[in-house]
């Protein structure tokens, strides 16, 4: 097993339990955060997505697709960014920053999975 796959799983685990709970209950999640649930569907739709996008990183993690490990690396990044730029430019609420910060950690955690990997006898 490559080493940087139990990250990608576990934020695949991740994504997929978030996704959900904003497909069931998105209120369940967003209350403790101090965002009032939308009550439009587009929050489920996003939801939704979310827990497609989660099985997609078990599935990758479990195949031990360094290539997709590398994209999510920079693609988890941007989110963060994205989310910062969402909270200056359009008001998006301030606890955005708390996914962010999960995107980095899980980024962080499967970068170094990858530099454990390039560093080990082949």
């Amino acid at each position: 097993m490559h080493p940087a796959s139990t990250s990608i799983k576990a934020f695949g685990v991740y994504v997929a339990v978030t996704g959900l709970a904003l497909v069931f209950a998105p209120a369940l999640l967003l209350a403790p955060l101090g965002v009032p649930a939308p009550t439009e569907i587009w929050i489920r739709v996003l939801g939704a997505v979310a827990a497609v996008l989660g099985y997609y990183y078990w599935a990758c993690g479990v195949a031990n697709l360094e290539a997709f490990f590398r994209a999510s690396i920079k693609g988890r990044v941007a989110f963060a960014v994205l989310a910062v730029v969402l909270i200056a430019l359009f008001h998006a609420p301030v606890q955005l920053l708390l996914f962010a910060a999960v995107d980095l950690a899980g980024a962080t955690w499967t970068a170094a999975g990858l530099r454990r990997k390039a560093g080990s006898p082949q």
